[in-house]
């Protein structure tokens, strides 16, 4: 295998890991999102700007994308180990990023921007709303942090000669 050949073979090894890791992070964060604050404590619905039944509608389908997106990314996890592949640091840093980046896009972009729902109808929505983006944006630091740490760990085992793929990294 020539080094561009081997050289594609990592970086695609890597990015599986990588979108692995940011699909289950997703499915997790918006499962948790639909089964405690849609079901639980009933603070909203995914659509909120109609009918009650059509925000059950709408939660029905954003918890369907929520499985799909976790069920995809524990094939592409089964295929990783399969292959002896699967970078657990790495891919527990992209769970942390994917979950964080839900959670952002989840509370500027549907809360504010496209206002389908708010995190809870209160006088005073301030308060859930930093929380919930400081809990994103602490998601996403700590996410950068375990992948910056599982790149050292790797460039640091290929100096010494040992496998870059373990699955213990």
């Amino acid at each position: 295998m020539g080094y561009s050949a081997r050289g594609r073979a990592k970086k695609s090894v890597l990015s599986r890991n990588q979108w692995s890791g940011i699909l289950f992070g997703l499915g997790l964060v918006a499962f948790i999102d639909e089964v405690v604050f849609h079901q639980l404590l009933h603070w909203h619905h995914f659509y909120d700007r109609s009918t009650t039944a059509i925000g059950l509608v709408s939660d029905g389908l954003f918890h369907a994308f929520s499985w799909f997106a976790t069920v995809a990314s524990l094939f592409m996890l089964a295929d990783l180990r399969r292959r002896g592949e699967w970078i657990i640091t790495r891919w527990w840093g992209f769970v942390l990023i994917g979950a964080g980046s839900f959670q952002l896009y989840d509370g500027i972009i549907q809360h504010k921007l496209l206002k389908i729902h708010q995190i809870r109808y209160v006088e005073n929505v301030l308060i859930y709303d930093i929380v919930w983006n400081v809990t994103a944006v602490l998601l996403i630091i700590a996410g950068i942090m375990v992948v910056f740490k599982a790149k050292k760990k790797r460039k640091g085992s290929q100096s010494d000669g040992t496998s870059s793929s373990s699955i213990t990294e």
